[in-house]
């Protein structure tokens, strides 16, 4: 069984946000670049952990972007994933994203296509679905727990209710969250063989691109806290009546 994990560059959770060309592109001088942790410490991991069982034989990653993302895939490398391929496009549409990581799964005849929840900087949650449709599979979304039978897999979804579990053949697209599988740290030894491990380059397919962006905005600056004294609760009272107006 081969598996595909789809790997995203995003901004730190601490980088400064701000925008430049009229708030039309994010500003990353002295931004510090992470994997998303969705696709690091659940997607990727937990198909890390399907091949140490033996349930896997290959753990391969995908990522779109231009060079600047290889110090990011390489990392992914030394937590454990064996080969990588980087699609050379800096396009942000999620559609045509999506449609390149198909065109590489099928390609590659992968039996699992995992990919984070959503990522940390865009928060669109929309690639796993789109490449299922790409690639005619069935699509599992925000997995917390997956198991393997055979041919059969076992996977716990969070829903608005509760929990939901469903059992689907293979191949799949599954996107994973919290309660997948336990972050790791990559070791000395994983880190010097990143170094060698096989990074190919390749050109995107044709693709149309559905969406641009006009503008960002950043959220308005949050007003200062009001302190009120333990001895006047009459005044947090109207604070929160007139001023909250919570009630």
């Amino acid at each position: 069984m081969k598996i595909l994990v789809c790997i995203s560059k995003t901004p730190d959770t601490t980088a400064k946000i701000a925008f430049t060309d009229n708030n039309m592109k994010f500003a990353t001088d002295g931004v510090q670049w992470i994997i998303n942790p969705y696709d690091e410490w659940y997607a990727l991991v937990k198909a890390l952990e399907l091949k140490e069982s033996g349930a896997a034989t290959s753990v391969d990653l995908v990522t779109v972007g231009t060079a600047d993302c290889d110090p990011i895939i390489r990392k992914a490398l030394a937590l454990g994933g064996e080969e990588a391929i980087r699609i050379n496009s800096d396009n942000p549409d999620s559609y045509y994203i999506a449609a390149q990581i198909a065109a590489v799964a099928k390609a590659g005849s992968y039996d699992l296509v995992f990919t984070g929840k959503e990522t940390i900087d865009y928060n669109g949650s929309s690639i796993g679905g789109m490449v299922a449709e790409f690639m005619d599979l069935p699509y599992v979304a925000l997995a917390t727990h997956f198991e393997l039978e055979d041919n059969t897999a076992t996977i716990v979804r969070e829903t608005e209710g509760g929990d939901e579990t469903d059992k689907v053949q293979l191949p799949l697209v599954m996107s994973c969250q919290k309660g997948m599988a336990e972050q790791r740290i990559p070791n000395m030894k994983g880190i010097m063989g990143a170094r060698s491990k096989p990074l190919k380059v390749v050109e995107p397919v044709a693709a149309d691109t559905l969406t641009s962006i006009s503008s960002f905005d950043l959220p308005p600056v949050k007003a200062g806290v009001k302190l009120v004294s333990p001895d006047n609760p009459e005044e947090l009272v109207r604070l929160l009546h007139e001023e909250a107006k919570v009630f």
